[in-house]
């Protein structure tokens, strides 16, 4: 389910996905098929993982990319659930071919 909200959406964001949810910042990126089919990348990933695992092992991989990187943005574009969703946003049929756990292909 698609929802708008401007204040759950983190400030340089377009958009975040919380099980089940995908929340937009602004109604006009419903029609936006990339951005919708990253986030439900991020659906998958969340399912595989019953989804509190899935926060627990993103903290914690931005965390370790944190230090490792000494930038939050450089960071998150390079923990393993962004990786895989921004790769494969274009392909809007991804989600039907993707493997289980594809994301460790991106650690």
């Amino acid at each position: 389910m698609i929802l708008i909200s401007k204040h759950i959406v983190p400030k340089g964001f377009i958009g975040i996905t919380l099980f089940p949810f995908i929340f937009l910042k602004n109604s006009r990126f419903k029609e936006h098929k990339v951005l919708i089919n990253h986030e439900k990348i991020h659906l998958k990933q969340q399912l595989e993982l019953l989804v509190f695992f899935f926060y627990v092992f993103y903290i914690l991989e931005w965390f370790i990319k944190l230090l490792k990187y000494k930038s939050s943005y450089i960071a998150y574009k390079n923990i393993s659930f962004e990786r895989e969703a921004y790769e494969h946003e274009k392909n809007l049929n991804y989600i039907k071919n993707r493997t289980f756990w594809a994301f460790l292909n991106y650690l």
